[in-house]
């Protein structure tokens, strides 16, 4: 009988400490269920993180690319304004002038001051030509140059007679003898014209020739050799 009681003892000793066991080993996947967990919550919260601060840097982004944007439609608006504003205040015979001037630049070249008078002599009055020649954009020595080229086409020049040409036509002496520079000249050749075209219409001496064509800006040089080509 105390055997049997003590045998049961045992039993009850070791299933005691087997179910100990069993419960510190469940224990312990419960505690690492959780741990797994935990970290999975925090990789989460850690993405959610990230993709609420590029979210946030995309709508910025795109709210900055707006401001941008009507930033620019505002200042084309405001220019659009100014124009129709200032359009508005242009009187009807200023807006003539205005495309007269345009329209004789569409086929010759003309000074500022040239310009003006031609418009002038057109009928308008001082105060609409001038407006209208400032409402314009030009460039003055391009003007001079294509003048200049004009006056070689048909006609002769030395090359101080052609600036002077141009100054008479309204070009100040800088844009005259800028545009001189800038076309390509044989001003022996213009001597040559020049001396042909005098013999065209008048007698000449030689040096009564040579004379005529050094006051008209020929070096002594130029008109000898002039001279010399039509036979005199």
């Amino acid at each position: 009988m105390k055997k049997a009681l003590a045998l049961m003892l045992s039993l009850l000793v070791i299933f005691v400490l087997v179910a100990c066991g069993e419960t510190e080993e469940g224990e312990a996947e419960i505690d690492n269920v959780d741990s797994a967990e935990e970290d999975q919550t925090e990789e989460v919260a850690e993405t959610e993180e990230k993709v609420e601060e590029e979210t946030e840097e995309v709508e910025e982004a795109e709210t900055e690319e707006v401001i941008e944007e009507t930033s620019e439609e505002e200042i084309v608006e405001e220019a659009d304004v100014e124009e129709t504003v200032e359009n508005a205040d242009e009187s009807l015979s200023q807006e003539n002038a205005v495309d007269a001037a345009e329209g004789y630049l569409d086929y010759t070249a003309f000074s500022k001051s040239g310009l003006i008078e031609q418009l002038e002599f057109e009928g308008f009055s001082n105060e609409d030509a001038t407006y209208a020649v400032d409402q314009i954009s030009v460039d003055w020595q391009e003007q001079a140059v294509k003048s200049a080229e004009d006056y070689l086409d048909y006609t002769a020049f030395s090359k101080s007679g052609l600036i002077e040409q141009l100054e008479f036509e309204g070009f100040n002496n800088e844009d005259a003898a800028h545009a001189v520079d800038q076309i390509s000249v044989d001003w022996q050749e213009q001597a040559v014209k020049s001396a042909e075209d005098y013999l065209d219409y008048s007698s000449f001496s030689r040096s009564g020739l040579i004379e005529q064509l050094e006051f008209e800006g020929f070096s002594n040089e130029d008109a000898t050799y002039a001279v010399d080509e039509v036979g005199l």
